[in-house]
């Protein structure tokens, strides 16, 4: 963790979250991701994802000894090696490797660029910091298909030259066939499921008729049992409201849950 003597792994035990009107957003969420671990977190809009990955991130409060990285609390430390892909240009080398993965071409003016060109400054942006703990949530949606597969490969190569640890929350699957060491099943605030790739790889080969993936097949199946397991959507309230939004920017401070 940059200055911390620790290993860069992520512990959650007994996790629970209420949004600010007290409505429920995570339910008792228990994890144990080791350092140089990538994953893969699963899961429909609104299971759960991206508050998990702000509170692991430390830019909302979890209660009192229920999130640790590195054996650290993210909220009380400020660690400086837990990424949420911050936005500041720095460390010539990095910048220069993100530079050439990415392949962004530094004459790029923002107001004149695509989505897909634009998304790629903001991803070097946010990584040309050296981090420890990357939280990833639905960040490559833009990139064009050769894009992605080498930004992929890139994170890879840093969980295993470094030790750094991924958690990535992502609906698209394509070039994740081999890449994620663990996967974690998310529905309605809760972990369905979660373990190492490997608990997971005996899917049925009758799945290759589809023409997915097998960790295609796999994660349609888990989102198809929570669709039935959920029922309509309707009836929405100001919690399922809040949840949506919590990605697009904080509420202010907040004191932390009892």
């Amino acid at each position: 963790m940059g200055s911390q003597p620790n290993p860069p792994t992520i512990e959650v035990n007994g996790l629970s979250y209420k949004f600010p009107d007290g409505s429920t957003g995570l339910s008792n969420i228990n994890l144990s991701l080791p350092a140089g671990s990538r994953t893969l977190l699963i899961g429909s809009n609104g299971a759960g994802k991206t508050t998990l990955l702000r509170l692991l991130s430390g830019k909302r409060m979890s209660p009192a000894s229920t999130v640790s990285i590195a054996g650290v609390d993210p909220f009380a430390a400020g660690l400086e090696g837990v990424t949420y892909l911050g936005l500041e240009w720095a460390f010539p080398e990095r910048r220069d490797e993100l530079v050439r993965v990415l392949d962004i071409d530094l004459r790029w003016r923002m107001h004149t660029v695509s989505d897909g060109e634009r998304r790629r400054v903001q991803l070097a942006m946010g990584l040309v910091r050296p981090w420890d703990v990357l939280l990833l949530d639905e960040i490559t949606v833009d990139l064009d298909l050769l894009s992605r597969s080498r930004f992929l490969e890139w994170l890879r190569e840093e969980t295993e030259r470094r030790g750094a640890t991924i958690v990535y929350a992502t609906h698209i699957l394509d070039n994740l066939v081999g890449w994620p060491s663990h996967l974690v099943h998310m529905a309605q605030g809760r972990v369905k499921e979660w373990g190492k790739m490997e608990k997971y790889e005996a899917v049925s080969d009758e799945y290759s008729k589809s023409g997915n993936s097998r960790l295609g097949e796999l994660v349609l199946k888990w989102l198809k049992e929570d669709l039935e397991e959920r029922g309509p959507r309707g009836g929405k309230g100001e919690g399922a409201a809040y949840q949506d939004l919590d990605g697009l920017g904080g509420y202010g401070m907040e004191k932390r849950p009892e």
